[in-house]
């Protein structure tokens, strides 16, 4: 199994990717990555979005043969608090693939039934199947931000509960699966311009909670939490990627990008076919 982001072909790849990752960090502060940047970028909107376009072309190529080729599995986790673009993601990075092959999951509160296994007893049945590839709307991080925050565990719990994720992708790493983790990255003052956006339009009232107004005065308790879930659970098997996301252009462009380049390391192939049907005729 090729490492998730073996990608020495591309030098400039890597050096516009790696400081967005933070490998090496012991503690990892999300002030230290502005929301605003756009490493990925061609320079302006209009070359981005056409770009964003074309990529999602050679990625809908990439996933026919990803299909096919049925030896590895695809998770992408998207994880990121309220308004930072999960949905918007899906659709534009996505949205041109196969659905026979992309299944998206969005992750709520436990059920019941949920809550009567252990708290990854839901997650484990949603992973991807070999030649699939999976999206996660929210995560299995939920379990290390909403406790944390609401005080829910203990701090021994938690530490726990980082190492359990870390041992269940290893798991997940080593039976096939690639997994890729990107945190949505954007600002308080954008999160409210788009907290204002879905009250001020009748067409998206659907999408606004009171509870997104509550998370959203436990800001800074977040930001804390995520950055103890980065530096603790960023490893060589399943890496995560702070992607800048105040510009949803960037956002789409800069996570098809890192997709494009993993899928490319993989020397995917079509399965040998019947060689008794080389020199068939249909009639």
């Amino acid at each position: 199994m090729p490492a998730p982001l073996d990608t020495s072909r591309s030098s400039d790849f890597l050096h516009r990717l790696r400081p967005w990752q933070p490998a090496g960090k012991s503690a990892v502060s999300l002030d230290d990555f502005d929301p605003g940047a756009k490493p990925f970028s061609l320079g302006d909107k209009v070359r981005d979005k056409a770009a964003v376009e074309d990529l999602a072309v050679e990625l809908d190529a990439l996933q026919n043969l990803f299909y096919a080729d049925k030896r590895y599995k695809l998770l992408v986790v998207l994880q990121g608090t309220d308004t930072s673009g999960k949905d918007g993601t899906i659709r534009g990075v996505f949205g041109r693939m196969s659905a026979l092959g992309v299944h998206a999951v969005g992750w709520k509160a436990p059920t019941e039934t949920e809550r009567a296994h252990d708290y990854l007893w839901r997650i484990h049945q949603q992973v991807p199947q070999a030649g699939d590839i999976t999206v996660f709307n929210r995560s299995h991080y939920e379990d290390v931000l909403v406790p944390v925050v609401n005080g829910w565990i203990t701090p021994a719990q938690h530490r726990q509960r980082l190492a359990h994720l870390n041992d269940f992708e290893r798991m997940l790493s080593e039976t096939g699966t690639i997994v890729l983790k990107f945190l949505l990255h954007i600002s308080f003052d954008e999160q409210r311009e788009r907290l204002q956006q879905r009250l001020d339009d009748p067409a998206k009232h659907w999408k606004f909670s009171m509870d997104d107004i509550t998370v959203r005065k436990q800001w800074a308790d977040y930001r804390r939490a995520y950055g103890e879930l980065l530096s603790a659970t960023h490893t060589p098997w399943a890496p995560w990627t702070i992607v800048p996301a105040d510009s949803k252009t960037h956002r789409n462009l800069m996570i098809a990008t890192v997709l494009r380049e993993v899928l490319r390391t993989l020397d995917l192939r079509y399965p040998t076919g019947d060689p008794s049907l080389t020199h068939f005729t249909v009639e």
